[in-house]
């Protein structure tokens, strides 16, 4: 089928924005949804692309022009992108399409994206069905048996086992935006999450959910011909159904992880808090740790990937039970993941994740809590992922002062000394551990001149560095300046 087919369809109301004649005409292979700043990696060759425009901003140019630029560099045969977020389409998005030559497509806020994807599919299992060698839907006796496996509480392993068990020996995954393997067919191989690249080659099929950019899951087949499009069309909507039940159980999970974050934060009930350690699914007693990120869902998605750790997520906070037996370095852990979440969440994400102590028991995880906060504080684009333990020098431990706190200590305490001479003569003195020899021959200067600098600068601090707390305040001055 190509563009043009839906441009067609009376029921969508469609209206085509920019595209010639010979682009509308080219085959579509498929359909993804998105809301990614930057989808390429979820994208196939020859697919249509519906967004709701939800990562769209006013006045950025170059954010419109990374997401179009990477639909084309995927092969992407049209933008259809929905109007309800925005009330319209965006004119510079559409100028970027034109600049890309993609084809883009308004949908009113009353179609539904599944209605455009059920109608790319229809018409796709229409073309296919004429050929008679294949099978192109799933079974009737396998679609009831998909039903009581949902009704039934089954996981997602056995529905995705049953569903593509009429295949063969596929290799079939549910896998999230991370890469992280929610559920795979027997005859597929483990893929660990750094090389779980769905879309990159073979086929990715988005479930529809609501979620986050973290935990969005996708049906990934290696193999693009192993089955047909209407086929694994049906099998993401029984696990959408799934995914479903899952999200409410998953909020649940949420909310109890919330009441005991809450009860960290002021005086600490020791028997409520014992209580909501066990109501957040935690073992009693300890050791523990907390975690703060600038992303709550980033954070559940990222502990996800640790297997065989506890842990419940409150709001941007979370608490884990690190068994000391199990031998796993969880901030070793999450350094490796982040950087996969970090992709998701593409490059405008404020992604950082700061880890307090290890609390023996209970009593000390308000402590680990906070120094959890303020370590999130210290963490940055080189080292998003910082424990309090990498804390071990003055610079480290001042970087988890927030900022605006540095800007007054550092102005107030150097602001008489300017941006000039005397600011750079103090700088290499104590780079120099107040050598006046050292600091003369690096500044190239005399040494009775390096002697009178500092001596205004001491007049204008009002600091003698003579003294080692005072030479302390001007140094943590200069870092925070």
């Amino acid at each position: 089928m190509h563009v043009l087919d839906l441009l067609q369809s009376d029921n969508l109301g469609l209206t085509l924005l920019w595209g010639e004649e010979a682009l509308l005409g080219q085959e579509v292979s498929g359909v993804t949804a998105t809301d990614l700043e930057d989808p390429g990696r979820f994208l196939g060759p020859g697919e249509l692309v519906l967004s709701g425009l939800v990562w769209w901003a006013q006045d950025d140019p170059k954010k419109v022009d990374r997401f179009v630029s990477a639909l084309a560099a995927a092969g992407a045969t049209a933008l259809l992108a929905g109007e309800e977020t925005h009330g319209r389409v965006p004119d510079d998005l559409v100028a970027a399409c034109r600049a890309h030559r993609l084809p883009i497509v308004a949908v009113p806020a009353r179609t539904s994206f599944r209605a455009v994807t059920e109608a790319v599919y229809l018409r796709q299992w229409g073309d296919l069905s004429r050929r008679p060698t294949r099978i192109f839907a799933l079974p009737e006796n396998v679609r009831g048996e998909l039903s009581r496996l949902l009704e039934g509480g089954a996981g997602p392993g056995e529905i995705l086992d049953r569903a593509c068990a009429h295949l063969g020996k596929v290799a079939c995954y549910v896998l999230t935006a991370s890469g992280r393997t929610i559920a795979r067919t027997p005859s597929a191989p483990l893929v660990p999450a750094q090389r779980a690249t769905p879309a990159r080659d073979g086929l990715s099929l988005r479930i529809e959910s609501d979620g986050s950019p973290y935990d969005a899951w996708h049906l990934y087949l290696p193999d693009a011909d192993a089955a047909p499009p209407r086929v694994l069309h049906e099998i993401a909507e029984v696990l959408a159904q799934y995914r479903d039940g899952h999200a409410r159980r998953a909020a649940a999970a949420r909310a109890a992880g919330q009441e005991l974050i809450a009860l960290l934060s002021g005086d600490v009930d020791p028997v409520a808090l014992e209580e909501a350690l066990t109501a957040a699914g935690l073992p009693a007693g300890g050791p523990y740790r907390v975690l703060a990120s600038t992303s709550g869902d980033a954070l559940a998605e990222a502990l996800a990937h640790l297997e065989g750790v506890p842990w419940a997520v409150g709001g941007s906070a979370a608490v884990l039970y690190e068994d000391p037996r199990a031998g796993v370095d969880v901030t070793a852990g999450l350094r490796g993941v982040w950087p996969l979440l970090q992709a998701c969440g593409g490059p405008e994400a404020d992604l950082r994740l700061g880890a307090g102590a290890r609390a023996a028991g209970p009593e000390q995880l308000r402590a680990s809590l906070n120094q959890a906060l303020f370590t999130l504080t210290a963490a940055d684009a080189e080292s998003p992922v910082r424990a309090v333990e990498q804390l071990d020098t003055l610079a480290e431990l001042l970087s988890g002062v927030p900022p605006e706190v540095r800007g007054v200590f550092g102005a107030r305490t150097l602001g008489a000394l300017g941006d000039g001479m005397l600011r750079e003569t103090l700088e290499v003195f104590l780079a120099n551990n107040c050598s006046w020899a050292r600091t003369a021959e690096a500044l190239h200067l005399h040494v009775n001149t390096v002697h009178y600098r500092i001596e205004r600068v001491e007049a204008l601090t009002g600091r003698d560095l003579s003294r080692l707390d005072h030479k302390l305040d001007l140094y943590a001055a200069l870092r925070c300046g």
